[in-house]
């Protein structure tokens, strides 16, 4: 079966040097979902291969023409270009750190390399409005991305919270009157605040939500168990520390 050639866009999730010159890129593409590409000769000071590697950051959005055979592993990228230039997400060491924290949730449930469009439109609109956020925002944003997240892969908290039923049981997914027997709950604030982030629609609301840096931590340490209950091998999440640091 020959190679057809394909026009789609990818969020660059993870790079790997390969060989002298080249790179091995993970890409969650709009019309493949998850796909690993060779690109050869990127990393040479020639005039060609100059500045090429740059396009290659975890998180860029790029426009690509790509080589596509489902019998085979390692695909091939024939064209590529920025989609969107970062104002902010590529310099800007917080928002940088708050891109790599989403990435690196979203490579962790990405298992097959199926198709999800909503899925590749939700991500790229979430770094889009990370890009032009202001402080607040940016801040709660792994909060409301990893909430949201979760919904894609069949795994959404159901809102059900209320004054009889604020216990988050991260077991079952869901609000209730009674501590569960398990260890896996957050209750009180935590919980109520949970419900407001489940209920905000557009991201710009989060400047509405004030945690100081330990609440939102340990927020971001109950949803990351949230996940390792739900998804296999899913373990832990690397850029948590990182991001619990930098979001002060």
């Amino acid at each position: 079966m020959p190679d057809k050639l394909h026009k789609t866009k990818g969020i660059v999730l993870r790079v790997v040097k390969y060989g002298e010159t080249s790179l091995i890129i993970t890409l969650f593409t709009e019309l493949f979902g998850i796909q690993s590409y060779l690109v050869n000769g990127v990393r040479t000071s020639s005039k060609k291969g100059s500045g090429k590697a740059n396009l290659f950051q975890p998180a860029a959005i790029l426009d690509l023409v790509v080589y596509h055979n489902e019998l085979k592993n390692l695909q091939r990228i024939k064209e590529f270009k920025w989609n969107y230039i970062y104002r902010h997400i590529l310099s800007d060491v917080r928002k940088n750190t708050v891109a790599l924290f989403m990435i690196e949730l979203l490579t962790k449930c990405l298992k097959q390399p199926e198709a999800n469009p909503e899925l590749y439109e939700f991500t790229e609109d979430s770094l889009l409005h990370l890009d032009n956020s202001t402080g607040l925002v940016a801040a709660n944003f792994p909060l409301f991305f990893a909430l949201n997240l979760a919904g894609f892969f069949g795994l959404r908290i159901n809102d059900s919270y209320s004054e009889k039923n604020s216990i988050l049981d991260l077991q079952e997914g869901g609000f209730v009157k009674d501590k569960p027997s398990h260890p896996y709950f957050i209750e009180e604030r935590e919980a109520k605040i949970t419900s407001d982030i489940l209920k905000v629609m557009q991201p710009e609301e989060l400047e509405q939500v004030q945690l100081n840096h330990d609440f939102r931590r340990n927020l971001l340490l109950a949803y990351e168990r949230y996940y390792a209950l739900h998804i296999q091998e899913f373990g832990t999440v690397r850029s948590l520390p990182v991001l619990s640091e930098i979001l002060r």
